[in-house]
């Protein structure tokens, strides 16, 4: 702290003041977040993974078979970022997701891009009451309808720490939601 005194003609110091230097007024330091409940469920997925899937891309058709690898890596204590590679019918693809939970909005959230469609997934969800599936909902292109958008439902469940599925959902016209796709993960590391 700095101090000024002031002196009158006889040279006695008449008052002292106190005089802060500019711009270090003393401030509290940032709060630094610890991660809760819900990140930590997060990472349970970090590792690496194979995957088999069947998804069906229009009613009536046969389901198209899929397999590919997965790479879920944690991003600080609060995020993963999963990044996979699939062989599907049609050709290789590539995707990536991010996932954290906002504890401000008590909801998960994340996004969701791959390389066959220019379409930005943005999540928003919940995990159940036993902590072993996390519903992720989501707007994106109905393929089967020309592109405009509908509303979708991603459903992770750990089945146990090397086997976890993904089902994907869409709500139909009739307002019932209609499995599209189904993925079995395994642990490989």
């Amino acid at each position: 702290m700095s101090t000024t005194e002031t002196y009158t003609k006889s040279g006695a110091a008449s008052r002292v003041e106190e005089v802060k230097p500019r711009g270090t007024a003393q401030q509290e330091p940032p709060m630094k977040p610890e991660p809760q409940r819900e990140h930590e469920w997060l990472q349970k997925v970090v590792g690496e993974w194979t995957f088999e899937g069947e998804m069906t891309m229009e009613p009536g058709k046969s389901p198209e078979k899929f397999t590919g690898t997965e790479s879920v890596r944690p991003l600080g204590g609060f995020w993963i970022l999963i990044e996979g590679q699939s062989q599907m019918p049609s050709g290789s693809e590539t995707m990536v997701i991010t996932l954290g939970y906002d504890p401000q909005r008590e909801r998960f959230v994340g996004g969701f891009v791959a390389s066959m469609m220019p379409h930005l997934w943005l999540y928003d969800g919940s995990l159940d009451a036993d902590e072993k599936v996390l519903t992720l909902n989501t707007e994106g292109p109905n393929m089967a309808a020309g592109g405009k958008l509908a509303k979708f439902k991603d459903v992770m469940e750990i089945k146990s720490d090397d086997h976890r599925v993904l089902t994907s959902h869409m709500l139909g016209d009739d307002e019932k939601w209609h499995k599209m796709m189904t993925i079995h993960y395994r642990r490989t590391k």
